[in-house]
C-alpha cells in the first residue's frame, strides 16, 4: 500500500470514528435521566450525526454509486462526468496557466537569463549540462549505428544533394564573399601573412637552397666556377625583397591593378557559374559522381565510422574533453549573461515576445493533450486516482461537518430552550 492510499485510510478511520461517536453519545443520551442536560447532549449528537452523514454522502457520491432511491442519479458524479471534467481541466489549464498574460507575468517574476546566468555559473553545473549532452549525444551516436539509420542518412544525403544546384551556390556564396568589396579585406590578412613568410629566415634559406639546385640542373659548369652559394643568397634577398616590395605596394594601394585584376577574374567567374552551360554541365557531372559513386560513398562511411568511434571513446571518458569544452561554453555563457544586464534584458523582451507569439498555439496544443488523455483514461480508474489523491482532504470535510453540525445543534437547542435554561441559571445562582 503506497503512503496515499494508507493517509486515506487513516483519515476514512478518523471520520467514521468521530461520526460513531457521535451515534454512542446519542444513544447515551437516552439512558441518561430525562432533563435539561441529556436533552441537550441528544440534540448536540443528533445535529453532528446529520452533519457528519451529509459530508459523508456528498464526499462519497464523487466517486462511487450510492442506491438511494431518487438520489442516485447524482452519485457517481466523477464516473459520469468524465468527459465534462477533462474538458473543463484542459480549459481552465490553458486560459489560467498557459494564456499570454501569466507567461509574461511569469517571465517578468523569475527573468530566465538571470536564473540561467545564475545557474551556468556554477561550476558543478556546468558540468552537469556537459555530462547530460554526452550522453545525449553519445545515446545518439548508439542510435546512428543502426543499419536501418545509417540507409536512411545516405537517403538523405543523395536527396539533399541531387537538390543543390552546384555553380549557382557557388556564385551565390562567392557574391555574398565579394559583396561590398569583403574579399579585399581578406586579401589584405593574406598579403600581410605573405610579407611576414618572406621575412623569415627559413624562407630565404629555402629559396637561397632552390637558386643553387637550379644551378647545379641548368647550368652544372657554370656552377662549378661560380660563387654559387653567394649568388644564392643574394638572389634569395633580391628575391624576398621584390615580392616584399610588391606586396607592399598592393597593401597600400587599395586601387592596385592586381587588385582591379583579382576583382575581374572574380566577377567573371561568377558570371560563367551562374550562366555558362559548360559549368553547368560540370557541376550536374559532379553532383551526380557524389551521389552515385560507390567509392565516395564507402570513403564518406569510413569518415563518419572513424569519427563515431572517436567520439563514443570519448564521451565514455570520465574525463571527456568534449564534455569539458561544453562546461567551459557554459561557464562562459554564463559569465557573459551575468556581466552584461542590456543583453539579459533583450533576451527577457524576446522571450515575452515568443510567449506572446506562440501561447495560443502551444496552451491549444497541451489542453487537447489533457483532454485526449482525460477521455482515454478508465472512468473508474480515474475516479479511484482522484480519491487517492483528493480524498484524505475531503474526509476532513467530513470531521469538519460532524463537529459543525454539533455546534449548530447546540445552539439551536440553546435558542429553543431559552427560557429553562435561563430558569435554571438563576437556580444554580440563587442558592
Amino acid at each position: 500500500m503506497t503512503d496515499q492510499a494508507r493517509a486515506l485510510q487513516k483519515a476514512k478511520r478518523q471520520a467514521g470514528a468521530l461520526l460513531v461517536l457521535m451515534a454512542a453519545l446519542f444513544a447515551a443520551s437516552y439512558a441518561l435521566p430525562r432533563g435539561l442536560g441529556a436533552d441537550c447532549l441528544r440534540a448536540m449528537a443528533e445535529a453532528a450525526i446529520v452533519g457528519g452523514l451529509a459530508d459523508w454522502f456528498a464526499v462519497s457520491a464523487l466517486f462511487r454509486r450510492i442506491p438511494l432511491p431518487l438520489l442516485q442519479r447524482h452519485t457517481d458524479i466523477v464516473v459520469r462526468n468524465k468527459e465534462r471534467i477533462g474538458g473543463n481541466l484542459a480549459r481552465f489549464v490553458r486560459d489560467k496557466f498557459l494564456d499570454p498574460p501569466s507567461l509574461v507575468a511569469l517571465i517578468r517574476r523569475n527573468p530566465p537569463t538571470a536564473l540561467l546566468a545564475q545557474w551556468l555559473n556554477t561550476p558543478a553545473n556546468a558540468e552537469l549540462l556537459g555530462r547530460q549532452l554526452a550522453r545525449l549525444a553519445l545515446a545518439a551516436l548508439e542510435m546512428v549505428e543502426d543499419a536501418q539509420v545509417q540507409r536512411l542518412l545516405r537517403a538523405a544525403a543523395r536527396t539533399l544533394i541531387g537538390q543543390l544546384d552546384l555553380t549557382r551556390s557557388m556564385a551565390a556564396v562567392l557574391q555574398a564573399l565579394t559583396h561590398e568589396g569583403r574579399h579585399q579585406a581578406v586579401l589584405d590578412d593574406l598579403l600581410e601573412r605573405l610579407a611576414q613568410l618572406l621575412r623569415a629566415e627559413d624562407t630565404r634559406a629555402f629559396i637561397a637552397a632552390t637558386i643553387v639546385q637550379w644551378l647545379k640542373r641548368e647550368h652544372p659548369l657554370k656552377e662549378k666556377v661560380l660563387p654559387s652559394e653567394w649568388l644564392s643568397d643574394k638572389g634569395a634577398n633580391a628575391i624576398a625583397h621584390a615580392v616584399e616590395s610588391l606586396l607592399a605596394e598592393i597593401a597600400r594601394n587599395p586601387e592596385h591593378q592586381l587588385r582591379d585584376a583579382l576583382d575581374d577574374a572574380l566577377q567573371r567567374l561568377i558570371v560563367r557559374l551562374q550562366s555558362d552551360p559548360a559549368w553547368e554541365r560540370k557541376g550536374e557531372e559532379i553532383r551526380r559522381y557524389l551521389q552515385t559513386d560507390p567509392t565516395v560513398g564507402a570513403y564518406a562511411e569510413s569518415l563518419w565510422g572513424g569519427l563515431r568511434q572517436r567520439l563514443q571513446r570519448d564521451l565514455a571518458d570520465e574525463h571527456s574533453a568534449l564534455v569539458r569544452r561544453i562546461a567551459g561554453m557554459g561557464q562562459w555563457l554564463g559569465r557573459a549573461l551575468a556581466g552584461d544586464a542590456l543583453l539579459r534584458e533583450r533576451l527577457d523582451a524576446q522571450l515575452e515576445l515568443w510567449a506572446v507569439q506562440w501561447a495560443p498555439e502551444v496552451s491549444q496544443f497541451f489542453a487537447q493533450h489533457i483532454e485526449g488523455t482525460v477521455q482515454r483514461w478508465d472512468a473508474r480508474e480515474m475516479a479511484q486516482l482522484l480519491e487517492l489523491h483528493l480524498g484524505p482532504d475531503l474526509q476532513h470535510i467530513r470531521i469538519n461537518g460532524t463537529l459543525v453540525g454539533g455546534l449548530i445543534g447546540l445552539l439551536l437547542f440553546a435558542l429553543s430552550h431559552a427560557g429553562a435554561l435561563y430558569a435554571a441559571m438563576r437556580d444554580v445562582l440563587g442558592r
